[in-house]
């Protein structure tokens, strides 16, 4: 996606105080049925320039295959372009020396609202059919925090969707309702073996919607 210069102007100069670093634009035809919203580009992100290349993202093939579809059939974005990082000291035992490294951490509010606009933009030009949210980020970012993916997760919900104010200090609802889904993000299946069946059913719903053409 090429957004307007202006846009990321106003993005960079919002989360200029913030750690964060390097900037990754959203990938996929224009427009575009089905659009994929994660929380943050990682490190692996940053470095390849391609939007789910790290570990999650080979996890996140294998659910989009499982719903027939490839990367190429889809828009993948996230809520914050940026890489948020933290800074850390750890100690490496078999070295026995200890050093600062700089983990992937959570977007903050300040951070997602100062990106909006570009999420903003894109759902503007895509023109999605179907957004499937990945995580509770991306969830609360486009519909709202009232909504738990973990009472939502893997439901088809007819929705206003979120965009910010001109002045990017406030959440404003669409007047246009969406067709979104909230998954579970593509990583939490590494932290909780639990979900595997949970992921799989809920994108076997998505499968289905596609093939029975509901969107």
């Amino acid at each position: 996606m090429n957004y307007p210069t202006s846009l990321i102007e106003l993005a960079k100069e919002r989360i200029q105080h913030s750690q964060v670093e390097g900037f990754l634009s959203g990938q996929g035809p224009v427009p575009c049925p089905i659009m994929l919203i994660g929380e943050a580009p990682g490190k692996t992100e940053i470095e390849t320039k391609i939007p789910f290349s790290g570990d999650a993202g080979k996890q996140l093939m294998i659910y989009l295959q499982q719903a027939h579809l490839t990367r190429q059939d889809v828009y993948i974005t996230s809520c914050v372009r940026s890489r948020p990082y933290k800074i850390v000291q750890k100690f490496f035992k078999r070295e026995n020396i200890t050093k600062t490294v700089y983990p992937n951490r959570k977007p903050t509010q300040k951070e997602i609202k100062a990106h909006a606009c570009l999420l903003d933009y894109e759902i503007k030009h895509v023109q999605p059919k179907l957004l499937l949210l990945l995580g509770d980020t991306s969830l609360h970012r486009v519909v709202g925090p009232s909504y738990k993916i973990s009472e939502v997760h893997g439901q088809k919900l007819h929705v206003p969707i979120l965009h910010i104010s001109s002045d990017g200090k406030t959440w404003q609802q669409s007047e246009q309702k969406y067709d979104v889904i909230a998954l579970y993000h593509p990583a939490a299946i590494f932290y909780n073996a639990k979900l595997k069946e949970t992921m799989f059913n809920d994108w076997q719903h998505v499968a289905q919607i596609i093939e029975q053409g509901l969107l």
